[in-house]
């Protein structure tokens, strides 16, 4: 009964804020367009025909959708007859999407934003959608969508499942509530037993919980990779050290610009391949770098990489892997800044040295496998970021030797893919066989 006030109470919270989330979303707009788009899919207006008997996967933005790429081409392949329905929340996730499905949409794959958490716009959205079951990736509850799945006998299962500290206390304010939160929950496929604990604390029964580790060691590198790492490679001077500097945020190009500069004195043809996170702030890091003096080259310009260009913009969506394929050194992003890092895998399965700074709450298991295994480096400042990246411009051999380290790591690690694959397919049989039953 306590759990029905509180979610009333929040969705008339939720209702009221409406205006200023959509004035948000039409700020955002204002750098970043798709955020003025497809508001109607965001009350649950989807364009979508009535589907029926759905495998929905729902992904957050970007780091979410690119984990969950791989597990829906294996679910294709496995139930090539089974709808599925890709729901995003970011139209940079939306965007990858689209990118990765594109000869699918509409036809195998279907795909929308998921609805804000709303009674109404969820009641909207299921009358066009009849799922047999909610693969969330990683870290989603809402309580509204929680409790519709639960009024429709809807199982849950948490993917990739991980808990930041954060995450864990603030959810843990809820206390008992948690556990009427989670009942749809049918089981958590964790990344981690640290993340497996924080979810048996919540209130998931610990029967409900498998410790599956991270299908995020299961990325899959084209074959083409490679041989288009080397093209891009020779553009930017096969000569050159390439310093790949990748998902920067706010405040963590300044720092890259510093050392950068100090170390251009010492390294004449070094380059910095320097890729912000967020699109919207492609055209800001760019006036960023020109009033620093620096010669840029943005790769949607299409131009050469003269020896008199400093920094290469990477402001392009979908390519980070290629662009680590042409990198000698790599530092992720989002470590120096409260964001909890990104992707250290992604560099490390190609074969490269990895820097990242000190604030990797989102990764600390994969990032305390990488320095162990001495294949990845935290440097907890501007000087120690630079004294770091002297010793391995100096040291070939060293680069060489972290990288394979930090191979190895991804390739010794792999499997939780298929391990997941297995939990979603004992609760998509058993869905199917209780649909025949009824």
């Amino acid at each position: 009964m306590v759990w029905r006030y509180v979610r009333w109470f929040y969705s008339v919270a939720f209702t009221c804020l409406l205006p200023w989330v959509f004035f948000r979303l039409w700020v955002r707009s204002l750098r970043l367009p798709a955020y003025r788009r497809r508001w109607l899919e965001r009350l649950g207006q989807i364009p979508l025909p009535p589907i029926e008997n759905v495998l929905w996967v729902h992904a957050v933005s970007v780091g979410e959708t690119v984990a969950a790429i791989p597990l829906i081409h294996r679910i294709r392949a496995q139930y090539p007859q089974t709808p599925i329905l890709m729901t995003t929340t970011t139209p940079t996730g939306s965007e990858r999407v689209q990118a990765a499905f594109k000869d699918m949409l509409g036809k195998q794959i279907y795909h929308c934003y998921l609805p804000y958490d709303l009674p109404w716009a969820l009641r909207a959205f299921f009358k066009r959608v009849k799922p047999k079951l909610l693969v969330l990736m990683e870290t989603e509850l809402w309580p509204n969508l929680l409790h519709a799945c639960y009024q429709k006998q809807l199982p849950v299962l948490i993917a990739n499942a991980r808990l930041s500290p954060i995450s864990a206390r603030r959810y843990g304010w809820l206390g008992r509530l948690m556990k009427a939160m989670l009942r749809p929950v049918c089981a958590v496929a964790a990344q981690s037993a640290i993340d497996a604990k924080r979810f048996n604390h919540l209130g998931v029964d610990q029967k409900k919980i498998w410790e599956t580790g991270n299908i995020k060691f299961d990325l899959h590198l084209p074959s083409y990779l490679q041989e288009a790492g080397l093209e891009l490679r020779q553009e930017l001077g096969k000569s050159r050290i390439v310093w790949i500097a990748a998902s920067t945020h706010e405040g963590e190009e300044t720092i890259m610009l510093n050392v950068y500069q100090a170390l251009k004195e010492r390294f004449k043809d070094l380059l910095l391949f320097l890729v912000p996170r967020h699109p919207d702030r492609f055209n800001k890091v760019a006036s960023l770098c020109t009033e620093r003096g620096f010669n840029i080259i943005r790769r949607s310009q299409k131009q050469s990489v003269g020896k008199e260009v400093d920094i290469f913009l990477g402001d392009s969506m979908g390519e980070m892997p290629l662009f680590y394929a042409a990198s000698d050194i790599a530092f992720v992003g989002g470590s120096f800044v409260p964001v909890g890092g990104h992707n250290l895998l992604e560099p490390a399965a190609l074969g490269l040295p990895v820097l990242t700074g000190p604030q990797l709450f989102n990764f600390v298991a994969i990032s305390e496998m990488l320095v162990a295994a001495k294949g990845a480096t935290i440097v907890q400042d501007e000087d120690a970021l630079k004294a770091n990246l002297i010793q391995l411009f100096e040291n070939h051999d060293m680069r060489q030797m972290q990288g394979q380290k930090a191979k190895v790591v991804v390739e010794e690690n792999r499997g939780a893919l298929d391990r997941l694959l297995k939990l979603i397919d004992d609760f998509w049989q058993k869905q199917s066989a209780n649909v025949q039953a009824t």
